[in-house]
């Protein structure tokens, strides 16, 4: 599981003295925590390691918004600590599927629910966020959807 994974790196990395990386760490941990007081009032969430990837591109998001905004008003230092916690989310982010391998997964849905056109994209999508949650980047996989329906 990606939390066992970040508890080990955080001791690792407070072994090693890595001020930056813990403190990025930390900082995940400290998300995952605020998203865990969140989903206590919603449905129970099947997967964990879902929910755990759903906060990382959340997070990834949000330092590679920063990075941009930084560099236009010529604050390097600040977009290199942006992008030295970008770095650390994305280490523990599971690898992503190739567009290649998404484009599959979409035929491969479109098939099985027997998708024809746009009115479709709700189900396909659906389906391929329960079956590909963790190894997608679902806002590309709409575009590619919505290119492979029309």
């Amino acid at each position: 599981m990606i939390r066992d994974d970040l508890k080990q790196a955080l001791v690792a990395a407070m072994k090693a003295r890595e001020s930056e990386k813990t403190a990025a760490i930390r900082l995940i941990q400290s998300a995952l925590k605020n998203r865990d007081i969140e989903a206590r009032t919603g449905a129970p969430i099947a997967d964990d390691d879902a929910l755990v990837v759903e906060v990382l591109n959340k997070m990834a998001k949000q330092r590679r918004e920063s990075i941009e905004m930084y560099e236009k008003g010529n604050r390097p230092e600040l977009a290199a600590a942006e992008a030295a916690e970008l770095a650390v989310i994305e280490s523990f982010m599971p690898q992503r599927l190739t567009e290649e391998e998404t484009i599959a997964a979409i035929d491969a849905i479109k098939a099985e629910l027997g998708a024809e056109g746009l009115k479709d994209m709700g189900k396909v999508m659906a389906e391929l966020k329960a079956r590909h949650a963790t190894s997608l980047d679902m806002a590309k996989a709409s575009g590619l959807v919505k290119a492979r329906l029309a």
